[in-house]
This record gives C-alpha cells, sequence and structure tokens, in this order.
C-alpha cells in the first residue's frame, strides 16, 4: 500500500512538472536537429531499389519523360510513374544516403550521395542499376539543418561514420538552457543540351544542372564541373570558386544563374568546361532561387528562418545588358520558395498562404491571376502542357487555361 502511494505521489509529481513546462515562461519550444549517421563500408553499399515507400518529407522535384522523381532529404528518391497525369502512381524507390539532388541525360540518373556522384542507368524503370561512383568529389556537400534551434552534433562521432542527415523534431527545453546550446562557431566543413539528347527539367530549388555534356553541381560556394560526355564514366573536372552561400543553380542558353543569400552570380559557360564570372545582382541576405524568361530574371527572397533578412518579396531584374543586371520591380510576398515560368504565367510558391499565379506581361505591373490557398507548395517545374507542383508530401499537377490553372490530380505519397 506504502508502494501505491509513492507511485501515486510520483505520478502527480510528474503531471505538475509537465503542466509547469506548458505554462513557465522559462520554457519554450525548438526545433532540434539529432544526427543520421552510417558507417563508411554500409554508405558506399547503400544504393538500391525498393517497392514504393511512404514518403515522410517531400523534398525537390524532377522531371524526365513519363518519370517524376520526388526526393526525400538524405535519403533517396521516389519514382512516380506519369503516364497519365490524371492519375499519376507511385513506382519505386531509390534508396541513395545523403541525397539531395538529381539531373538525367539519355536514360542515366545523376545523384548526389553527400561528397559522391552517384550514376544509375535507369533505362529500364523495373531494372535499375547504378553503374558508377565517384568518391569525394563533392566536397562540400555535407548537409546542415540550418532550419533548426538546436544542432546535437556533439551526438556525431566521425571515427568510422559518415554524417548523412538529421532528424528534426520539437523540444520543450528551458530558455537558459536551449541559448547555451544555438549553434555558432562549428565549421561543419572541418567536421567531416543538344536537341538529341533527352535531357530532364529540375524545379527553381535544384543544385544540379545538365547542360549539353556537362553537368554542373553547385555547393554552398563552388561550381563542380563533370565531363559527362561518356555517361557511365563522369569525369570531374576543375570546380570553380562562385562566392559564398549558393543554393540554387539555372540556366539559359549559354549562362548559368546561381542563386545565393547573398545575391545573383551570372557566369558565362562559352567555354563549358571553364565557367566565368560576368556579373552579380545583390540584394542583402536571404533564400534565393531565381529562374530567367528572356530579359529578365525572377528572384524570390524568403526572409527568416535563418535566412538572415525579415522581409521576403519577389524581385525582377532587367538582364538584357548582362554585365549589369538592374532591379526593376519587386513585390511583397509572405515566404516564397520556388517558382517558375511558362509562357506569360509566373508561378510562385508562397509558402502557407499557396501558390500564387500571375500574368507578366508586363513585368512592371504583375497582375495576380490566381491564389490556390488551399496547398502548401514547395517548388514547382512548368512543363510544356501543365505544372508539377511539390509540397507538404503532396505531389499536385495542373493543366493550364487562359484563366490560369485547372486541377488535373494529387497525389499523395505518404502512403
Amino acid at each position: 500500500m506504502k508502494s501505491y502511494r509513492i507511485l501515486l505521489f510520483l505520478a502527480g509529481l510528474g503531471l505538475l512538472v509537465s503542466c509547469d513546462k506548458e505554462t513557465d515562461p522559462e520554457f519554450a519550444d525548438y526545433l532540434v536537429a539529432t544526427p543520421l549517421t552510417m558507417s563508411v563500408a554500409e554508405f558506399e553499399s547503400s544504393v538500391d531499389i525498393l517497392p514504393p515507400q511512404p514518403l515522410e518529407t517531400s523534398g525537390k522535384i524532377y522531371a524526365y519523360g513519363d518519370l517524376i522523381f520526388v526526393n526525400e532529404p538524405y535519403k533517396g528518391v521516389h519514382l512516380i510513374d506519369n503516364r497519365n497525369p490524371e492519375a499519376p502512381v507511385k513506382s519505386g524507390f531509390i534508396t541513395i544516403p545523403g541525397n539531395i539532388d538529381i539531373a538525367v541525360r539519355d536514360n542515366y540518373l545523376f545523384a548526389d550521395s553527400l561528397s559522391d556522384l552517384v550514376v544509375l542507368d535507369i533505362s529500364n524503370p523495373d531494372n535499375i542499376r547504378p553503374v558508377a561512383r565517384l568518391k569525394g568529389v563533392l566536397q562540400d556537400n555535407i548537409p546542415w539543418p540550418f532550419e533548426a534551434d538546436i544542432v546535437e552534433y556533439d551526438a556525431w562521432s566521425d571515427q568510422g561514420e559518415i554524417l548523412i542527415g538529421w532528424e528534426l523534431h520539437t523540444k520543450r527545453l528551458r530558455v537558459s538552457e536551449a541559448e547555451s546550446r544555438f549553434p555558432g562557431g562549428i565549421d561543419i566543413m572541418e567536421a567531416a543540351a543538344d536537341a538529341n539528347q533527352a535531357t530532364g527539367q529540375g524545379g527553381s530549388l535544384a543544385r544540379f544542372k545538365i547542360v549539353g555534356e556537362f553537368l554542373y553541381a553547385v555547393d554552398s560556394h563552388t561550381i563542380n564541373v563533370f565531363d559527362i560526355s561518356d555517361l557511365e564514366v563522369p569525369v570531374a573536372l576543375d570546380d570553380v570558386f562562385a562566392g559564398f552561400d549558393i543554393e540554387t543553380i539555372f540556366n539559359r542558353g549559354d549562362k548559368l544563374f546561381l542563386g545565393s543569400m547573398r545575391g545573383m552570380y551570372i557566369y558565362d559557360i562559352s567555354v563549358p568546361a571553364s565557367p566565368e564570372f560576368v556579373s552579380e545582382f545583390q540584394h542583402g541576405t536571404a533564400c534565393d532561387p531565381v529562374v530567367v524568361d528572356g530579359d529578365y530574371a525572377f528572384v524570390t527572397l524568403r526572409g527568416g528562418n535563418g535566412c538572415g533578412a525579415t522581409e521576403s518579396g519577389l524581385f525582377i531584374v532587367d538582364i538584357s545588358e548582362i554585365t549589369t543586371p538592374e532591379l526593376i520591380a519587386s513585390y511583397p510576398l509572405d515566404g516564397p520558395y520556388g517558382l517558375g515560368v511558362q509562357g506569360e504565367l509566373l508561378f510562385v510558391c508562397d509558402g502557407a498562404s499557396g501558390l500564387r499565379v500571375f500574368d507578366k506581361t508586363d513585368v512592371k505591373q504583375l497582375v495576380e491571376v490566381a491564389v490556390f490557398e488551399d496547398v502548401h507548395p514547395f517548388d514547382v517545374i512548368p512543363l510544356q502542357d501543365h505544372l508539377l507542383m511539390i509540397g507538404q508530401g503532396q505531389l499536385t499537377q495542373y493543366r493550364y487555361m487562359d484563366s490560369g490553372l485547372e486541377l488535373l490530380s494529387t497525389l499523395a505519397l505518404g502512403n
């Protein structure tokens, strides 16, 4: 009986402590990142083809022929059979630890696996096979959870282990304790197309871009260049220093447009193996994807969440004089991510505020023609006849209409 009373007392005490944490101003909720690790041997032999898997976190999107690829950050790529856009079907999953980006040319898929470049033959979707791995060619491709408030990097030892990603979860902590654990001071780098070529299309948040017989892969401050004229034997060429905080890459003609947290950098690839700096457009500090159409570059800037700036918006830059890009218009947004252009339509993923569709006939006076508020989009790919959109574990496809967009299908990827 005495033991029973003690148990009741302890249970009640625990409940009181729990309630106190919920209401005590000395406590707050924090997003905590814990490391996901793997042994070196397991990592190098871990690329595998599996049946369809449930998606937990949707990443970037890529389209190639009748296939759609959806990245699950640090884990691999989900395959979707899109022969019928009105009824897409999940068809498989490629495990690629540490993967964030892919690109495809002539049935060969190129993917990052932390600092390695992996090549797979996807000519037969029912029999995908790895054909090459270039080790250590993406030196600054180590992931870092910038969105986290606290990073538990002490839980990772680099002795025989490889950091392949991070698991994010919310913890309620004492504010004084949390502030003592805020990230700062650690250096993670020290801790760890021709017409006869079939090339796929990535979204505006892509870091991989294939142009002709070359693959360009950007990391935080480098353009990594690969000769892929022999698709099964890619060759790493000299990389090119490209500034700091590089996040995205876009190609138009013989120019590369790099989006960074500091601005947009333009590089000339007339000599494909040796990108040369042309000019830049600076905008302070904010997360920054970019797409280009004609004489204009469209840039979304997202403030907050570790991006530096507090304001978010769409910036339109005149690049008709490529050596002197000039801002000509800006529009406020709530929390934008990716964007895309098809004809005179501009699509902007504005986070929790939905997908915004603009008529950009006059870039100085954009007209908002539609807002889809029931979605939380991350990125889009404007195909020739319809739009792909990824966000919150769901693939959505729309048909282009004179009045905007018409829903084609939705596919929940978490099942």
